[in-house]
């Protein structure tokens, strides 16, 4: 009985499919008449877990394990036949399923067996008609000898020759199976389109097997764990993920491209077991692609923080990281026309209606320090590289860049000191910053 005791019981389905082609084939007026197998085959069930013990009185019962000891599945194959062939004609008259499994359930619990020494031993699944009649007894000795002379033609190797036929049928049935309902919980979570996400699933999938029967060595063949609940079946590492996630995800940003999605992946890995399932890298693409403008910079922002950004990101002395650093930039900007406009009480005024306005139910993103939000920002321009307007994008982060800054050492000392000092003033004289004092200056490029 291979794979009858598993968490999806496979081998007992893959019988239940081999029988009912064997119904088909021996007993074709009762197949006709009983146009959906799966009903016979939920009653059949039993037979094969158990070996008829559950559903035939015990001192009957044993015959047939003395039959399958010697015989192997085909006894319960051929016994299972003669059951439906001796109640056939109750079967085709019968109107329902509930109907056909009383027939076979009272069948089963009259057969005796004469030869047996001890008192007989009744089943637990009697059946009564409305008077109360006695019920026929059959013989086990009768039954099994029917069974051998009718259905005794198939052998092992017919038997295992149809299994191998079926488990992939049953296999890609469970297959199927996993992914409705995996899709199914996905669904009303996302926005993503259900076509668009059964390709997913299908690149997620192939992504995970291929790392299991196919990449050698195999470190993954021990993820794959039917018994797992159906959305947690799948599931990659942070270099499979690298791989679709520059495949699918829109944040693709040149070399920078590798250094995000290892980030992302440590997001996305909450209990921290270097693997990820389907419905939360689903989940993160459905913000990148589907979510509002806040959203996809908290997400951004996750990226560059904690667990994301790990200290090897830090000291890493890669072009896209270690600015030169310098928040010293002026809050009074020239106008065209001569005039200046000193930003700095605006800049103030702003912080206090942030603080009045803030949301106190949202719960806070963690801060982040200096030099993280100048690799944030350089993430966030690495994005549009090569884009036709990317010199105007240059200047446009580097200034925002600089003014955040200046908004952050201006938050600093109106909370130190309650107001800004006149060597503060002294020191943020009238000039516009220039695109070679941008936290940018340190990757050697400037605008055309």
């Amino acid at each position: 009985l291979p794979d009858y005791f598993n968490h999806r019981v496979i081998g007992a389905q893959v019988d239940q499919s081999v029988f009912e082609e064997l119904i088909k084939g021996h007993l074709p007026e009762l197949a006709e008449h009983m146009n959906d197998l799966s009903a016979l085959a939920s009653v059949s069930l039993s037979w094969f877990l158990t070996l008829f013990l559950s559903i035939m009185p015990l001192e009957s019962a044993v015959n047939v394990v003395d039959c399958f000891f010697y015989d192997g599945i085909k006894a319960i194959f051929q016994l299972g036949l003669a059951v439906l062939e001796a109640n056939a004609e109750d079967l085709c008259s019968s109107k329902d399923d509930g109907q056909a499994l009383m027939i076979l359930s009272r069948f089963l619990d009259h057969i005796k067996n004469e030869d047996s020494p001890g008192p007989p031993v009744g089943s637990h699944h009697a059946f009564f008609s409305d008077d109360q009649e006695p019920y026929p007894v059959t013989d086990i000795s009768d039954l099994i000898r029917d069974s051998y002379e009718k259905f005794g033609d198939q052998s092992v190797e017919q038997i295992e020759h149809l299994r191998y036929k079926h488990r992939i049928r049953v296999l890609q049935g469970h297959e199927d199976t996993t992914k409705q309902n995996v899709l199914r919980v996905v669904i009303p979570e996302v926005s993503i389109l259900p076509e668009d996400l059964e390709e997913l699933y299908d690149l997620f999938k192939r992504e995970h097997m291929m790392s299991c029967y196919w990449e050698q060595p195999r470190p993954t063949a021990s993820r794959h764990d039917p018994s797992r609940p159906y959305a947690e079946q799948y599931r990659i590492d942070a270099r499979q993920f690298a791989h679709l996630f520059q495949l699918v995800s829109p944040w693709t940003c040149g070399a920078h491209t590798e250094i995000l999605a290892e980030r992302t992946f440590r997001l996305l890995d909450d209990n921290m077991d270097q693997l990820i399932e389907f419905k939360a890298f689903v989940s993160c693409l459905d913000i990148m692609y589907n979510g509002e403008m806040n959203e996809k910079i908290k997400l951004l922002y996750r990226l560059h923080i904690p667990p994301a950004l790990t200290e090897n990101d830090r000291d890493s002395q890669s072009p896209l990281k270690n600015p030169l650093l310098s928040t010293s930039r002026p809050l009074v900007f020239g106008k065209p026309n001569g005039d200046a406009v000193d930003y700095q009480k605006q800049l103030k005024q702003m912080i206090k209606d942030l603080a009045k306005e803030k949301d106190k139910t949202e719960k806070e993103l963690p801060k982040m320090s200096q030099r993280e939000f100048i690799q944030f920002c350089k993430t966030l321009y690495s994005m549009f590289h090569e884009d036709p307007e990317e010199n105007d994008l240059y200047q446009a982060i580097a200034t925002v860049t600089t003014l955040l800054l200046q908004i952050g050492e201006v938050g600093q000392r109106s909370s130190s000191s309650g107001s800004c000092s006149q060597e503060c003033g002294e020191e943020l004289q009238a000039s516009a910053p220039s695109p070679e004092d941008s936290v940018f200056a340190d990757t050697g490029k400037t605008p055309q």
